[in-house]
């Protein structure tokens, strides 16, 4: 039988986390975690000592001890002035999102009888360099081997195809609890194809939550003729979330629901109608509109101007006003497809896959006397020796030869960020050439010529910055353009302004960008693999992976 280890699937949410694998019979299955839940708040209370509680529990004090428990720490990913403090010591967004991870795990592991160690973890498509790296180093903290990081739209259409054998083009429609994502999909037999992509990383049902609190703010102040700020009381504003977050959920189920609360002294009750939520929220849901006719708009420059069908992932899209608003908008069918499993499951299957193929590359290279690395591609090898190694692996992972053949759609998808770098105009005024633009197919490469300065220029520092502007040329906004990377490029002795400089960027498949910079006139060049400077440094990440060894996780 091979060693080859199962590679489980996680979604990794802002609100909600789940993790999942394939079962004997090749279906993808979301495992319980030690409530019987199948879904774990992505919550983290620090407790007494090295313990940290994860979930159900945490959440329920997430507004009583907000100095101790974390909530939407997802939407920091990436972020170098996010820290959190507790008893003098700091934490950062990926030590904080491995503990999550070490959970989930460590109740998948009883609920599947063995140990867990390869993963592939989902993101947000709108997700940059930074903010992917982040997510890979937040598995290393917890001691997992992260696979892949694959974007969460992408994760969901596997498993829909999975489910569904048509060749389609989906929007699938992403409200989670923290982000929004819109993406256009093609989807075959043979493969998923990222059209374009977009979306808002502040938009979710934490924002319809939010305004829920705000209306029985208001209700307080009505009926109780005070005029104070009741979100002041923190156990009022942990009761109001609670409530909030309850009277969402019934509402998506009823046409109305009671709600009451006590908070400044006073007994608050009134009756919360769907009719009531749709009206406070509505510009909510308006926003998501406005960003899927933006990315229809993209898409239809790439030629796709329609589309088949709407997947609803996210268990925000539960809630009855999202599938009537774009039932509305769009004349197609509207599948909610699994909302709150589909991404786990279908990473899951991405998992599986890349399994597979990893003991196929192997087969193959024992047969052709090639070296497994060197075998790009297993859908171009011969079909005889492709028969052959298909058999092999077939009977060592007690799979059909079909399943094994069938393992691993080919995976298209496009970059949600456009790659520049700044330059100067002969006035000396500062803009930004970007050379990959946003939703560009991965992978893909690009290269612009600039030139020095001034004579005798000794150096050029080459700025690599990451935006989400879809052009070419933009003015500079020090907001708008975030730095990832820089390098200097030394510059031949003697060499008049204005000599020619060739830059190029190259981002590989899973969204790896490399930088290369040459002066032409000697050939002199620079090379750089961008490692992010946001992301946890080396020292940070070894005292995080110590601590997280030593935290008790439950």
């Amino acid at each position: 039988m091979s060693d080859a280890k199962k590679i489980y699937g996680i979604d990794l949410g802002t609100t909600y986390s789940c993790i999942a694998c394939l079962d004997t019979h090749g279906k993808p299955v979301v495992l319980k975690n030690s409530e019987g839940d199948l879904t774990t708040p992505s919550v983290v209370f620090f407790d007494e000592g090295d313990n940290v509680v994860i979930g159900k529990t945490a959440k329920e004090n997430s507004k009583m001890y907000p100095d101790a428990v974390v909530s939407f720490v997802k939407r920091s990913m990436g972020d170098p002035n996010y820290l959190f403090g507790y008893q003098g010591k700091t934490y950062r967004a990926e030590e904080i999102s491995a503990y999550i991870l070490k959970k989930l795990v460590a109740d998948a592991e009883q609920e599947a009888g063995e140990k867990i160690t390869d993963v592939v973890i989902t993101c947000p498509a709108y997700f940059g360099i930074n903010e992917k790296e982040a997510t890979a180093k937040a598995g290393e903290i917890a001691g997992l081997k992260v696979h892949s990081i694959l974007a969460e739209p992408t994760a969901a259409a596997i498993a829909w195809g999975k489910a569904n054998d048509e060749n389609k083009v989906v929007l699938v429609y992403d409200l989670g609890g923290g982000t929004f994502d819109i993406t256009m999909i093609e989807v075959s037999n043979k493969k998923i194809e990222v059209i374009v992509t977009g979306g808002d990383h502040n938009l979710g049902g934490k924002d319809w939550d939010d305004a829920l609190i705000g209306y029985f703010a208001d209700q307080y102040r009505q009926q109780s003729g005070k005029q104070d700020n009741i979100l002041a009381e923190l156990d009022t504003y942990q009761e109001l979330q609670n409530l909030a977050e309850n009277s969402k959920k019934t509402l998506s189920a009823r046409e109305k629901c009671p709600a009451s609360f006590i908070g400044g002294g006073a007994k608050i009750k009134t009756e919360l109608t769907r009719e009531k939520f749709n009206e406070i929220t509505a510009d909510l849901l308006e926003r998501t509109i406005s960003l899927t006719r933006d990315m229809l708009a993209e898409a239809a420059k790439k030629g796709f101007k329609k589309f088949d069908e709407i997947l609803l992932v996210g268990g925000s899209t539960k809630m009855p006003q999202v599938g009537e608003r774009l039932k509305k908008e769009f004349s197609v069918p509207i599948n909610s497809f699994d909302p709150d499993e589909a991404v786990a499951k279908g990473a899951a299957i991405f998992g599986n896959d890349l399994m597979v193929n990893g003991e196929l590359k192997k087969a193959i290279a024992e047969a052709t006397g090639k070296k497994a690395e060197d075998i790009k591609d297993v859908s171009q090898v011969d079909a005889a020796v492709m028969e052959k190694a298909a058999q092999k692996v077939a009977g060592n992972l007690g799979f059909s030869v079909d399943a094994v053949k069938g393992a691993g759609k080919t995976i298209t998808n496009v970059i949600s960020k456009s790659f520049g770098t700044d330059v100067y105009d002969n006035k000396g005024n500062k803009s930004v050439c970007n050379l990959i633009l946003k939703n560009t197919s991965l992978p893909c490469e690009a290269s612009d010529e600039f030139c020095t300065s001034v004579n005798n220029q000794k150096t050029v520092l080459v700025e690599i910055l990451e935006n989400e502007i879809g052009e070419k040329n933009v003015p500079w906004d020090e907001n708008l353009n975030i730095l990832i990377g820089q390098a200097v490029l030394d510059i031949p002795p003697n060499m008049p302004a204005g000599s020619p400089l060739r830059v190029t960027f190259k981002l590989s498949e899973d969204g790896r960008l490399d930088m290369e910079a040459v002066e032409l006139s000697q050939n002199g060049k620079i090379h750089l693999t961008i490692q992010t400077s946001s992301v946890i440094n080396a020292e940070e990440l070894a005292e995080a992976k110590l601590r997280s060894c030593n935290m008790k996780v439950s």
